[in-house]
This record gives structure tokens, C-alpha cells and sequence, in this order.
């Protein structure tokens, strides 16, 4: 069965060499970050965030927080998913508030699920909190994979970085953010071996189970 979404998902790899003589245009970047935006998380609540970095000399600096992994400096464009510290009364307010100003929701309506939000976060342990807002994190960075392979821009998911130095130099404290996962974004060098190595998978008839 082939069919153009399968030919780009094949066409998509964990890119580990990018060409850093090409930058990817401004228009490609904003598919980006609506994507980021438009990406679906438990509630609604959006508790994420994401650092777009383009300046060379800070992605150099970021390699070795990244285990000297070289894409960090040669890609086009390196994004940076971050969660929220915590979430608190307020922030579910907030929320509350914007599906009030865009969707014009009666408070009467929104009201009861507010209160249940905040109930329920409220009796949630921190580490808790922090694991799912990680889980969305994660759910954000599949979208951006799906979306990179559509518009045909090279990527490479990073999960060997360390968190804390990342969030020291790039000063999230200031921002009440944490560092989950990185992704470099670009086009791929030419004499990238793995871009034309085979995908090896289990096959479909090994990872889905029909009822």
C-alpha cells in the first residue's frame, strides 16, 4: 500500500549529519511553530513552550551539554521543548479565560470544569505533575517529527542532552521553564550514510494487533 504520507514518513530519518551551509527559510520555521501550537495536550493546558534557536555561536556552545553531538551545531535551526515549572491555580485561570475570550463560553459552563482542574492538580504530588507535562512534551515532539517529514525538513530528535545545563545557559529559571527534549532541524548533508540506509521495523503485523 503506498500512499504520498508513507512515502514522506519513509523518506524521514533521524538525521546525523546536516549540510550547515543551508539554513531553512523563515516560512519553513512558522510551519514549525504553528505546528508546536496547533499540537494536542491533556486538557487543553498547553503546558509546554518551545526555544527556536538560529545563532550560531549559541548552538555551538550548546554541543557540549549535548554529549559533543555535532548536529546541535551544524543544523539550520535547533528547538528546544520545555515544560512549565508547575501549574498552578493561576495558569488554569488563564486558560479558562482564553477558551471564555475566543469561544465566547458562557462562565456558567466553564466554571465546573475549571473547578475540577484545579481540585485535581491541586491534589497531584509535583512529580506527578511534572511527568505528564513531560508525556505532552513528548506528544508535541511526534507532531513536529510528522510535520518535518511532510514539509521535507530534516530532523534529529535528542534526548542525550544534559537538562540543567541547558537550562542555566539558556536562562529558563527566568522564563519558569524546564528542558525535556531537543530537536535540530535542517537538511541533511549529502554524504549522510544513514539517509539512505534501510528503515528496520518490526512490520506492521508485529506492532498492531486487530480485534
Amino acid at each position: 500500500m503506498a500512499s504520498e504520507t508513507l512515502e514522506k514518513l519513509n523518506w524521514r530519518y533521524a538525521t546525523k549529519k546536516f549540510d550547515k551551509s543551508q539554513t531553512l527559510s523563515e516560512e519553513k520555521i512558522e510551519i514549525l511553530k504553528q505546528a508546536f501550537n496547533l499540537t494536542a495536550t491533556s486538557y487543553g493546558l498547553q503546558p509546554i513552550k518551545m526555544i527556536s534557536i538560529k545563532d550560531k555561536e549559541v548552538q555551538a556552545q550548546l554541543v557540549p551539554f549535548t554529549m559533543q553531538q555535532p548536529q546541535v551545531a551544524d543544523a539550520s535551526h535547533v528547538l528546544v521543548l520545555c515544560v512549565e515549572k508547575t501549574i498552578s491555580k493561576h495558569y488554569i485561570k488563564e486558560y479558562f479565560s482564553r477558551v471564555a475570550a475566543i469561544r465566547n463560553t458562557p462562565a456558567a459552563i466553564l466554571k465546573p470544569f475549571e473547578a475540577f482542574l484545579i481540585d485535581s492538580f491541586s491534589e497531584k504530588e509535583t512529580s506527578e505533575i511534572r511527568q505528564w507535562m513531560e508525556k505532552q512534551a513528548y506528544i508535541a515532539l511526534g507532531n513536529l517529527l510528522t510535520v518535518c517529514a511532510y514539509e521535507q525538513i530534516d530532523a534529529c530528535p535528542i534526548e542525550g542532552f544534559e537538562p540543567e545545563a541547558y537550562d542555566t545557559f539558556l536562562e529558563l529559571d527566568k522564563r519558569n521553564l524546564n528542558s525535556v527534549l531537543v530537536l535540530a532541524v535542517g537538511h541533511r548533508a549529502e554524504d549522510d550514510m544513514f539517509a539512505t540506509m534501510k528503515k528496520v521495523r518490526k512490520g506492521v503485523d508485529n506492532v498492531v494487533i486487530d480485534y
